[in-house]
């Protein structure tokens, strides 16, 4: 397999990842385990990061300074198979309750605000050019619908709004598998 060295085309999607976080994140061994496996996907998956600036200038546009001001991340993804685990997640006021063979999940209710935070961690394998994965902790914070159509699945469009995930506020940690220069290399 031949790593990224240079810029690269990624095609396809990946496989999505999730789990509670308990103030560190897991080695990437630990997170992708079948027990983490959150669901399989549809549409891919697209990080957003956008920083706000502040920018103070003179009258006459001469000097210019800049600072961010704040900064926001964001990793989207369609969820096409889910159950009612899955659908916990995806809210921050459900409970789930297994009993006789009855999964029911409550959802609602600001009290029953859990303040729960998940790793979210997307893996895009590429034999070609090295793995990528994205990975970041938040939680889901476009709510959900869920669409039953008799001609279409039912996808649920998640939207996990990325938290500080260490004491540098780091938003997002990407990773992807590069060459690695032998000695003779230099």
């Amino acid at each position: 397999m031949s790593k990224r060295s240079n810029e690269t085309i990624t095609l396809g999607s990946g496989k999505l990842y999730c789990c509670v976080f308990d103030g560190s994140i897991p080695t990437n061994a630990k997170l992708e385990v079948e027990a983490n496996h959150l669901a399989w996907i549809k549409g891919g998956a697209s990080l957003t990061y956008t920083p706000e600036f502040y920018t103070a200038e003179d009258d006459l546009g001469m000097i210019k300074k800049r600072k961010i001001n704040s900064e926001t991340a964001s990793l989207k993804s369609g969820i096409l198979t889910w159950n009612g685990n899955v659908l916990n997640k995806l809210v921050s006021t459900g409970k789930v309750v297994e009993e006789k063979g009855n999964r029911k999940v409550k959802i609602g209710g600001a009290g029953n605000y859990d303040g729960k935070s998940y790793v979210i961690h997307f893996v895009h394998k590429d034999a070609v050019d090295g793995d990528v994965r994205v990975t970041i902790v938040g939680q889901n914070t476009a709510g959900f619908t869920l669409a039953f159509a008799k001609d279409a699945e039912t996808v649920i469009d998640a939207e996990f709004s990325a938290l500080p995930c260490d004491d540098q506020g780091t938003l997002i940690i990407f990773q992807e598998e590069i060459e690695v220069k032998k000695e003779t290399d230099k």
